[in-house]
């Protein structure tokens, strides 16, 4: 499906910076992250349990849409959606240079 650029330019990607994630009651898939988009912080419900230790997700800078609709995913509200190559199961988070700002806008 092709889109036009005018609803492309709609949507707002920044630079954010994982603070924290935690388990999610009773998703076996499911991560609440707490994430820095630059004077602001929003959560994110993210799939990626299967694939990163929550641990080792603190500090890591990628890439999320902002401006998306709120949704209630198990109870959590997120507030965005971070970035991911996905081929079969393997997911790797879109990450950004370490000299990359938090709040930065991606184009």
């Amino acid at each position: 499906m092709e889109v036009e650029m005018k609803d492309f330019e709609k949507m707002e990607f920044r630079v954010g910076e994982i603070l924290r994630a935690d388990e999610i009651a009773g998703s076996d898939k499911l991560y609440k992250l707490e994430v820095d988009i630059g004077g602001k912080q929003i959560t994110l419900v993210a799939g990626v349990k299967n694939h990163y230790d929550k641990e080792k997700l603190a500090g890591k800078k990628i890439v999320v849409l902002t401006n998306l609709r709120p949704t209630l995913i198990k109870g959590v509200t997120s507030e965005g959606m971070l970035l991911a190559a996905v081929k079969g199961d393997n997911i790797h988070l879109v990450t950004v240079d370490k000299g990359a700002e938090v709040g930065a806008d991606v184009a």
